[in-house]
């Protein structure tokens, strides 16, 4: 996409462009990081993020959480009604509890997910989602070369294709950054079917609201979660 087309775009870009030069996925991503974590704490982040889950017709969950990302640790403390699991990673090990115990009979693993399976993949759901657009510079990341602008619930944006390599996962994500702040405001994924083409009736779109500042960091304060099918409305996160 020419310089030209992105005339506007790239006055407010904080980065320099001869006119000849292209406006490319990479430097959106770049811009982005730089609004989100404009002093590079990520990759050193140690510090707790409290979340308010609402789902429709069912208890709130509330989920204390501690991420040590330099000494590989990740804590999490899910209560919802009378029910509490915690889960504890350090490194390659694991530790859990389901209401302040530590031994539980096959039926509880299996009923309540307590195993360490479970607990890396807590670990790796808040460490992606809240670090983001940061984490798109992870490996095993690919980044699509074509730079998108669509307009989204009446909205226009930059949008930034990623697909990952196997071992990471098998979704086609779509990030969508404001046009004047660089901003994230919209992430949406969707499935992939045997042949690895992308199922438009899959997935789902999560709308980024409000910012919370967290070690200097700007996360988004509120996540609200939607089918990309119908629209029908999931839950709602909420950062306290």
């Amino acid at each position: 996409m020419k310089f030209k087309s992105l005339f506007l775009v790239v006055l407010i870009l904080p980065l320099i462009f001869s006119c000849e030069q292209e406006l490319k996925p990479i430097d959106v991503i770049e811009a982005s990081i730089k609004y989100h974590d404009p002093s590079n704490n990520w990759d050193t982040f140690n510090g707790q993020l409290n979340i308010t889950m609402t789902i429709p017709d069912q208890p709130e969950r509330l989920s204390d959480i501690k991420i040590n990302l330099p000494d590989e640790y990740f804590y999490v403390k899910a209560s919802r009604d009378t029910l509490t699991t915690i889960y504890e990673v350090s490194g390659n090990d694991c530790r859990i509890s389901f209401n302040g115990e530590t031994e539980f009979s096959e039926q509880q693993k299996k009923d309540y997910r307590l195993d360490c399976d479970t607990a890396k993949r807590y670990r790796d759901y808040y460490t992606y989602l809240y670090g983001l657009p940061m984490k798109l510079k992870d490996p095993g990341t690919h980044i699509s070369d074509a730079l998108e602008v669509k307009t989204f619930k009446g909205k226009e944006y930059l949008v930034v294709k990623a697909t990952y390599d196997e071992a990471v996962g098998s979704d086609i994500w779509y990030f969508y950054f404001d046009l004047n702040t660089f901003a994230m405001e919209i992430y949406q994924f969707f499935k992939t079917d045997a042949n690895g083409n992308l199922d438009p009736a899959s997935g789902e779109y999560i709308l980024l609201t409000e910012e919370k500042v967290v070690n200097d960091i700007k996360m988004p304060k509120v996540r609200a979660w939607y089918y990309n099918k119908d629209d029908v409305f999931l839950g709602t996160d909420v950062l306290n």
